[in-house]
């Protein structure tokens, strides 16, 4: 009964820590090394919240990873099905690095650690400028 009871629990432990990369992630904030290192003065808070959110838009940038090591990535506007100005590339994970590679060469294109990960959103940031940040939601 012991041993039943401890490899369930191994099992489920190890299941909870798996999180998966591949599905379709929306961008829900990027910040680059110019926007982190700025602060806001109290006039530019006051007229942010003054004019509401800003973010409500009808387009998004998506990201679509799939099991295969490929992935595309585009702009969703509302109320259509498929993204414009696509890109296809490669990736691979290594570690809790993302790595970028050019569809055709296989050469890295771009590298980014991945901060968290969790079932429903991913965070990293750029692995040669650790204040360049993007957080994705997944969608699917």
């Amino acid at each position: 009964m012991k041993t039943l009871f401890l490899t369930a629990l191994v099992v489920f432990a190890i299941g909870a820590e798996a999180q998966s990369i591949v599905g379709k992630w929306q961008l829900s904030e990027q910040k680059t090394c110019f926007e982190a290192n700025m602060k806001e003065s109290e006039t530019e808070k006051e007229l942010t919240a003054s004019m509401g959110a800003s973010s409500a838009t009808g387009v998004s940038r998506v990201m679509t990873l799939e099991e295969k090591g490929t992935g595309e990535e585009g702009v969703m506007s509302a109320g259509k099905k498929k993204a414009t100005s696509k890109e296809s590339f490669r990736y691979q994970v290594s570690g809790s690095e993302f790595q970028r590679l050019d569809k055709k060469s296989g050469l890295v294109t771009s590298r980014w650690v991945i901060d968290e990960l969790t079932e429903t959103s991913l965070k990293m940031h750029d692995a040669a400028r650790d204040c360049e940040i993007k957080t994705y939601l997944k969608i699917k």
